[in-house]
């Protein structure tokens, strides 16, 4: 477990005063992973609610060395970097250790920005990708993301008399990470921060590439009270929708267990974002089959 009297004694490498909104998960889940290394790091981050409420020039609110980088290519960017550190130390020019990080949200991670994730993990970069799981493209708009989750209304999937939200079922990106056969792949959320920040922790001190996708949820996009940010993670830990688990050196292993898991409504039910759909009980069945579904193939998986 993580000390948590010592996690508060390190300097935050994210300060207050940043432009995010009140109860943004991705402020959170950055704070956690960058409590996690004790190491100099360089952060790449790509275009989105992230990078711009927190670089605002003249100012910016990260403590280690930042790099923005476009929409698509952070993991291009940070890879490129890990490189030409890993020069500089065989030509004995560099002897401080540094750790790398890349943070994209889903729409920077799942669908503009997969190429270049894809191409670092492949070449084996030493270094962490963290995608801040909001559901949508929040920074323009809420327009819907491959993470953006079935029934979801956004601005581009609107409910009205010919559709009731998000048609397809959101992609499986942690599952698609882990088949590049990487040393560490971790699904965590922001509710749980003792299980985040040692996800981070291997992550930082892997031989190789590391995933991490954490469940940020978004206030604004999802349609709840800006207080009941923890809430909603816990929720989508609790009823299976967002399952807990690591994928080290090819093992699969749950790593927080729900004891009794809670039907998907109670996650859907606190967001307008799915309002429309208790009034469809054959959509509501629908999510329920494949958070079952999802559930019983991680199960399988770690079995």
């Amino acid at each position: 477990m993580a000390n948590i009297k010592e996690l508060a004694a390190r300097q935050e490498q994210l300060t207050g005063g940043h432009r995010l909104c009140a109860g943004c998960g991705a402020s959170i889940a950055v704070r956690q992973v960058l409590m996690a290394t004790e190491y100099p790091v360089v952060v790449a981050c790509a275009t989105g609610c992230l990078e711009v409420s927190t670089t605002i020039y003249p100012y910016t609110a990260w403590r280690p060395s930042f790099i923005h980088s476009a929409f698509e290519n952070s993991a291009a960017t940070i890879s490129g970097v890990e490189a030409a550190y890993q020069a500089l130390r065989r030509k004995g020019q560099l002897d401080q250790e540094y750790r790398f990080v890349a943070f994209g949200g889903d729409g920077g991670t799942y669908d503009i920005g997969l190429q270049a994730l894809s191409g670092a993990a492949e070449r084996g970069h030493k270094m962490v990708y963290v995608c801040y799981d909001n559901g949508a493209y929040m920074n323009t708009g809420i327009q819907r993301s491959s993470a953006t989750p079935f029934g979801a209304w956004t601005s581009t999937t609107p409910v009205g008399s010919e559709r009731a939200g998000k048609m397809q079922t959101r992609k499986d990106l942690t599952s698609i990470m882990a088949a590049h056969n990487i040393p560490y792949v971790a699904q965590a959320a922001v509710s749980n921060w003792n299980d985040l920040i040692k996800k981070a922790e291997k992550a930082f001190e892997a031989d190789g590439p590391a995933f991490l996708n954490v469940l940020a949820p978004c206030p604004r996009g999802w349609r709840y009270p800006s207080s009941e940010t923890i809430q909603m993670a816990k929720l989508a830990v609790q009823t299976g929708f967002w399952p807990l688990f690591e994928v080290e050196n090819g093992t699969w292993r749950v790593t927080s267990k729900v004891k009794e898991r809670r039907p998907i409504r109670d996650f859907l039910e606190p967001q307008g974002r799915f309002k429309h759909m208790f009034n469809d009980e054959q959509a509501l069945a629908a999510a329920q089959q494949w958070a079952d579904s999802q559930w019983d193939r991680l199960h399988a998986m770690v079995e």
